[in-house]
């Protein structure tokens, strides 16, 4: 069997042969083509990803201890993090360090990378700089715009955009982190992954506050 193009089944579909359909009526059915076709894409995406979680910051404006960025990444940081997909499989393991210092109301933080398997940047550096009581303004080299987070308390909520390479190409997506401190050492962050506004990663990291020396770090 031949397979025909799509747009050129639209006068069959509607009970004429190609004489007798005229622009007018081609321009209908391709508007209802297109918009079914519009229908069944949101259709997969919400089959092939969840909804976003919705976590209500001031729900921890109260709670202890108090998380602030500032404090907490200024030295050295180990993590621990691991990558989910939509269904909850883990498509990477990754470990990093980070070194953080605070001039003059900036604290840069220094990354760097190791994957157990997956592919994903190496290094990163994030300029970070307060914006009122509560709120962060930061940037980094492969973050698209600037990035911007709350804190609430015991939370904190940290936003922005960045264009994943696939193949050849590469897809901005959304990265929505929400960070929970248990104590003045130790944090875990929870970033939901979106595109078109639908959750497909999940990335869960710990991290922890290492001492000035690294000699007493305990492995």
């Amino acid at each position: 069997m031949r397979y025909r193009p799509l747009v050129s089944l639209l006068p069959s579909a509607f009970g004429l042969n190609d004489a007798r359909a005229d622009r007018r009526t081609a321009g209908i059915a391709a508007r209802l083509v297109m918009r079914r076709a519009g229908f069944l894409l949101l259709a997969a995406l919400g089959l092939s990803a969840c909804s976003s979680p919705s976590i209500d910051g001031e729900l921890y404006v109260d709670k202890a201890p108090e998380f602030r960025l500032e404090r907490f990444f200024d030295g050295r940081i180990k993590a621990w993090g691991i990558v989910q997909d939509r269904s909850g499989n883990l498509v990477q393991r990754f470990e990093a360090d980070i070194i953080g210092s605070l001039n003059d109301g900036t604290l840069t933080l220094d990354e760097t990378f190791r994957y157990a398997f997956g592919d994903g940047p190496e290094k990163r550096v994030w300029t970070i700089t307060k914006d009122g009581e509560n709120g962060y303004d930061g940037s980094a080299g492969d973050i698209a715009g600037p990035a911007a987070g709350t804190a609430y308390g015991n939370a904190m909520f940290w936003g922005y955009e960045m264009d994943l390479p696939v193949g050849d190409d590469s897809y901005r997506v959304t990265f929505e982190d929400w960070i929970w401190a248990f104590d003045q050492k130790t944090i875990v962050n929870r970033s939901y992954v979106k595109k078109f506004g639908l959750v497909f990663a999940e990335v869960t990291i710990f991290m922890q506050k290492m001492s000035g020396d690294p000699a007493e770090d305990t492995e």
